[in-house]
C-alpha cells in the first residue's frame, strides 16, 4: 500500500511530445484529484505546465539508477513511456530493477502493437524485450501495445503535402490500421493505473473505432476538408530517404520502413473495445481529429 499523504502515481516520460501519452496520463489523473510524480527528461515549459497543474516533478535521465529509486520513493503504481531509441533496453531494465527494490506494485508500460521477437524492426524487437524483462520483475505489469497514432498525421504523413498538394505520401499500400489519438490510449492507462488488479499480467491492443485503408482516411480527409484528398502509395524505399533527408534518426527510420512493410499484409489490422471499456468513453474518431486539427490540414493562405 502507498503510505498514507505520499504520492500516489509515477509518470516516466511525463514530458513526451508524439503522442503525449505520459502528458495526458499525467494531466488525467490530476484532473481526478490523485497525486502524482511527473519523472521528466528535462524541467522546461511543459514540466512547468503540469507543475501549475499540481504535479510533482522530478527532472533526470530513467537510466540513472539511483535517480529512479529515489523518485519511486512512497510511489505504488507508476506509467512508463520511454521514446523509440536504441537505449530502451538499458532504460527499461535500470527501470524494472529500481522498481522491485523499491517495492512498486504495478507497472504500466507503453509498448506498441509491432512487438514481437521475430518482427523485421529491431526497434520492434526491441520492445518485445523491453516487456520481458518488466514480467521478469515479478511487479504485477500490463502492457498496452497500441496501432499507429492519429498524431502520426502531423508528424511523418507530412501535413505539408496535404495542405499543398492534396496528397497524402505513405507507403502502405491497401493495408489498414485504427488510428488512436494520444488522449484515448492514456484513458486506457488511466483505467488500469486506478484498478492495476484485473489488468495485472494483461496485454492490451487500444485501437481507434475502425480499421481504414489509407484510401479510405484520405476520403475522410476530404469530406472533413471538402476539398479533394488522395492517398498515394510511395515505395517505400523513397519514403526512407525522405525521412532520413529530414533528420530522422536511423533506427525510427529503419522501424518505419519495416512496419509499412508488415502494416501492407495486415499487421495492424485490428479494431477493439479496449479504449471504452478501460478508458470509459469511445476512441475520437478520424473525422472529428482531421476537424479538430483542422488548420494544419488547410492550404496556406496568400
Amino acid at each position: 500500500m502507498t503510505a498514507s499523504g505520499s504520492t500516489e502515481f509515477l509518470i516516466v516520460g511525463a514530458g513526451g511530445s508524439h503522442g503525449a501519452t505520459g502528458n495526458h496520463v499525467t494531466r488525467q489523473l490530476l484532473a481526478k484529484g490523485l497525486r502524482v510524480r511527473a519523472f521528466v527528461r528535462h524541467d522546461d515549459e511543459r514540466a512547468a505546465a503540469l507543475k501549475a497543474l499540481g504535479a510533482q516533478i522530478v527532472a533526470g535521465d530513467v537510466r540513472d539508477f539511483s535517480t529512479v529509486l529515489a523518485a519511486l520513493e512512497g510511489v505504488g503504481d507508476a506509467y512508463f513511456t520511454y521514446p523509440l531509441d536504441a537505449s530502451l533496453l538499458e532504460a527499461t531494465t535500470t527501470f524494472a530493477a529500481a522498481s522491485k527494490q523499491a517495492g512498486l506494485q504495478s507497472i504500466v508500460n507503453m509498448s506498441q502493437l509491432t512487438a514481437r521477437s521475430d518482427h523485421a524492426s529491431p526497434a520492434a524487437r526491441g520492445h518485445w524485450l523491453a516487456e520481458r524483462v518488466l514480467d521478469w520483475s515479478g511487479i504485477g505489469v500490463t502492457h498496452i501495445r497500441p496501432p499507429y497514432f492519429l498524431e502520426n498525421l502531423l508528424t511523418i504523413a507530412n501535413p505539408a503535402a496535404i495542405r499543398t498538394e492534396g496528397k497524402i505520401y505513405l507507403p502502405y499500400g491497401q493495408g489498414r490500421h485504427a488510428p488512436i489519438a494520444g488522449e484515448d490510449l492514456a484513458r486506457v492507462a488511466v483505467g488500469v493505473l486506478i484498478n492495476p488488479g484485473p489488468h495485472s499480467g494483461r496485454t492490451y491492443a487500444p485501437t481507434g473505432p475502425v480499421s481504414l485503408s489509407m484510401a479510405e482516411q484520405a476520403d475522410t480527409f476530404s469530406r472533413v476538408l471538402d476539398r479533394p484528398i488522395q492517398h498515394v502509395d510511395i515505395p517505400v524505399e523513397n519514403w526512407g530517404q525522405a525521412l532520413s533527408q529530414g533528420r530522422v534518426p536511423p533506427l525510427l527510420v529503419e522501424h518505419l520502413c519495416r512496419v509499412a512493410e508488415a502494416h501492407k499484409h495486415g499487421e495492424q489490422d485490428i479494431a477493439t473495445d479496449v479504449v471504452e471499456t478501460i478508458g470509459g468513453s469511445p476512441p475520437k474518431t478520424l473525422e472529428a481529429f482531421v476537424r479538430d486539427n483542422r488548420t494544419a490540414f488547410e492550404p496556406t493562405a496568400p
